[in-house]
């Protein structure tokens, strides 16, 4: 039998660099973490509860910390921690994964960029030291949070947000009166217009109109109005499509336009004019 130990990371807020910061966070909770303590005789397994017996901590022989640097300009300059917008104009991205004892774990390279191996190394130099500095971080804060247990102060979440200081979710309270609240209720009532009428099928006062949902009617215009404006649209686009024909110096390729008149499509919904242009145009126009 063994333990199986699941590790759920929820981003509450991004900003950038969210592979180290997860990073962090993911290997802080699996130091902070206790398992209960179990007793094997024989084959039978004895699970104790924290009551019984104090849960004890995982076996993690070092912690891998997440380093990213991002490259702008072909890498030409080189940047540690990117945030949000840095990461939008940035070139590539590469991510080391160390130790405090400079032992690569992994190491991650995205984006439409080349590295040399000077630059590389270059990375790894400068992840050792971040490396180092954020693994001292995290054992003074865990070191921290065992002694203030053991004295049995606040800790944890309670220590970080003291009540004085949270803004987020407190509203101050406020007094409400509900005394006659059914009189002034009847009195806005009476005082308001009565409702629009609901009408139960759809009114079609044209073939062009139509009712949306409840007592609204839904205005497209009136289908007359349509009508005249899409003949007279017609009418100009003919005049002109007609001039442009008469201006061509070749007579063969004017007979073959002037036969080809505007043609106007009807639809039964709507009334819409097409004009089809001439395939090939006139070889010479003034």
């Amino acid at each position: 039998q063994v333990w199986q130990i699941r590790l759920d990371l929820h981003l509450l807020n991004h900003d950038g660099n969210i592979i180290d910061a997860a990073s962090i966070a993911g290997i802080v909770a699996l130091c902070h973490f206790r398992r209960p303590d179990v007793s094997v005789q024989g084959e039978e397994v004895t699970v104790y509860t924290p009551e019984e017996r104090d849960p004890v901590p995982l076996s993690i022989h070092h912690m891998p910390i997440c380093v990213s640097f991002a490259f702008f300009q072909q890498g030409t300059y080189l940047l540690v921690d990117p945030s949000e917008r840095e990461e939008r104009v940035m070139d590539g991205l590469l991510v080391i994964a160390m130790n405090k004892h400079r032992e690569i774990c992994t190491i991650q390279s995205s984006g439409g960029i080349m590295l040399v191996k000077d630059q590389v190394l270059r990375c790894s130099k400068i992840t050792a030291v971040k490396v180092a500095e954020i693994t001292e971080l995290i054992q003074k804060a865990l070191e921290n949070d065992q002694k203030v247990r053991k004295e049995g102060g606040k800790f944890g979440f309670a220590e970080s947000i003291p009540n004085q200081k949270i803004t987020a979710f407190k509203m101050e309270s406020a007094a409400v009166d509900t005394n006659n609240v059914e009189e002034q209720a009847e009195e806005i009532i009476t005082k308001a217009d009565p409702p629009s009428e609901v009408f139960a099928k759809p009114i079609l006062h044209t073939p062009g109109t139509a009712q949306i949902g409840e007592g609204i009617e839904n205005s497209w215009g009136d289908l007359e109005e349509s009508e005249e404006a899409a003949e007279e649209e017609g009418e100009s686009e003919a005049t002109a499509f007609e001039c442009q024909t008469m201006e061509t110096e070749d007579t063969s390729t004017m007979r073959e336009t002037t036969k080809d008149e505007p043609i106007v499509l009807s639809d039964s919904e709507e009334e819409e004019v097409v004009i089809l242009e001439p395939q090939e145009l006139p070889k010479k126009t003034r």
